[in-house]
């Protein structure tokens, strides 16, 4: 039997993003997953799709799962001979418990390797504009558990050398504590005028900031009803705040955005939504593939020299197409005098990687404008339409109608992809999504036939729905929802900004 390895992981703080490169390359090879409650679901997309999921999460008051419960799973799973990847919030050492698992892992001679990760005592603070050590105001840092019981008669934490001993202090897990530990700190010598700042999900899209000093912060919390998950910073240092706060001032700060793409394409929209402060959420409705017949497209490479145009419709035809036309042993040179159309800019860059130039790119993105746009150059010309398998027939009825002899193939096909419809239920169900983005008509169908179970206008009730263009919001509106932002320009840099605007315009209101 396969020999059974247990990979202790950082997951960090929140932001899937912070986990380290060895950390995802580790949890893309386990063959189960063992995770906390601040692990980012994010990251349970990224594991392998056979993986078995264990949550064993732990929070004030409610344990899945028991810390001697959890250490003897891994022992379990790992003498099975799987490979574990035991996802943790933060740093697997650093108040993680780790070292207990590890522990328990060794006495038991089972292989394990520990992958550190990046601590919300560093990562929270940061993304507050807090940087924890500062070269004029202190040069010590000490992160203290925050969860030791207050009625303790013996303390494991020296107050009297903690309060003034370190320049930065900074407290995990002890929001419950607060007021003891403000207390306590002041009582060894440090300021009640010291200032202090509360960090609650930190690197998340609801992080929060709270700003006060020992003196009051405990009653400015109890006002405000801040609770945890938090940090709590105390040191001169929070006062940079001010001048260093980043993350909170990016436009889309505080907004969980369903990027609904095909995985092969949804990187781009989600690194503009991140970009901008926003965390994209990867729920791909719709997976490429090749079309299920390609003997229409054969037939076409091998009347390619016939044809006096050809029309592009989006990156996936270009992309298809041209394997396909390799695979038929034949190049770009059987393109020769032929004109190219590429609808958006984007198809236009696809095309002319290729060595091609494009003839013509239509100033608007819709079949209407591209028939209206082509309807005198391809007058009595044959023309080859390279296009989805689910693609409307309005182009080509409109240039065959102009006097083209017009031949539509199915260059890909789009298939529906709702492996991660539960998890997205969950999150609309908790109010945890912000805005839906849906970049063409399949999207949308696809959509809702992941969420066919439910009703989508009440799990979508308060959820900003963003359309790349008309078409797409015609086919919202066709299924009963809404549109609240709609791109000027049917790209994915034009829905991004009509969304920049939204919720800019939004703000100004409140």
């Amino acid at each position: 039997m396969k020999k059974g390895l247990v990979y202790l992981i950082g997951a960090g703080p929140g932001d899937p993003g912070l986990v380290t490169v060895k950390g995802l390359s580790c949890l893309q090879k386990a063959d189960v997953v063992v995770y906390d409650r601040l692990a980012s679901p994010r990251l349970l997309a990224l594991a392998s799709p056979d993986a078995e999921l264990i949550y064993v999460g732990k929070s004030p008051g409610k344990h899945a799962m028991r810390q001697a419960e959890i250490n003897r799973l891994l022992v379990e799973l790992a003498r099975q001979g799987r490979v574990v990847a035991r996802l943790k919030g933060g740093d697997p050492f650093v108040f993680g418990r780790g070292g207990e698992e590890a522990q328990e892992l060794a006495e038991n001679g089972i292989d394990f390797e520990v992958v550190p990760g990046i601590s919300s005592a560093l990562a929270a603070p940061a993304y507050a504009g807090i940087p924890v050590t500062h070269r004029h105001l202190t040069s010590t840092l000490a992160i203290i558990t925050g969860n030791e019981d207050p009625t303790k008669e013996d303390t494991d934490i020296a107050w009297e050398k903690i309060a003034t001993g370190a320049g930065t202090l900074v407290f995990l897990m002890g929001m419950s504590n607060l007021t003891h530990i403000c207390e306590r700190l002041v009582r060894h010598g440090r300021s009640e005028h010291t200032p202090v700042a509360l960090v609650r999900w930190g690197t998340r899209p609801e992080q929060e900031t709270l700003v006060g000093t020992l003196g009051d912060i405990a009653a400015r919390a109890e006002e405000t009803g801040f609770a945890n998950p938090a940090v709590i910073v105390v040191g001169e240092v929070v006062g940079m705040r001010d001048k260093l706060m980043w993350f909170e001032r990016r436009p889309l700060f505080g907004k969980r955005i369903v990027v609904t793409r095909s995985r092969e394409q949804a990187s781009a929209l989600s690194r503009a939504i991140e970009e901008l402060g926003g965390e994209a959420w990867e729920f791909p409705v719709i997976k490429i593939t090749a079309p299920q017949d390609w003997g229409p497209v054969d037939a076409a490479i091998e009347a390619l020299d016939t044809f006096d145009w050809v029309i592009f419709t989006s990156v996936n035809g270009v992309r298809y197409f041209f394997e396909r036309l390799r695979h038929r042993k034949r190049d770009v040179r059987d393109l020769k005098g032929t004109g190219i159309c590429a609808i958006g800019p984007k198809t236009k860059e696809a095309l002319e990687q290729y060595g091609l130039i494009v003839e013509y790119v239509p100033e608007e993105f819709r079949a209407e404008r591209v028939g209206e746009g082509l309807a005198d150059r391809v007058r009595g010309q044959r023309v080859l339409l390279a296009r989805a398998d689910i693609a409307r027939d309005v182009l080509p009825q409109l240039l065959t109608a102009a006097g083209a002899d017009v031949t539509a193939v199915s260059a890909y096909s789009t298939v529906l992809e709702d492996r991660c419809a539960p998890l997205l239920l969950q999150m609309l169900s908790e109010r945890r999504i912000h805005a839906v983005t849906f970049t063409s008509s399949s999207t949308v169908r696809n959509f809702l036939r992941a969420l066919e179970s439910e009703n989508p206008s009440r799990l979508l009730q308060g959820v900003v729905l963003s359309s790349i263009g008309p078409v797409t919001s015609g086919t919202l509106r066709e299924a009963g929802l809404w549109v609240d932002v709609e791109a000027a320009e049917y790209t994915i840099d034009g829905l991004v900004r009509a969304m920049v605007d939204y919720f800019d315009a939004k703000r100004r209101r409140l």
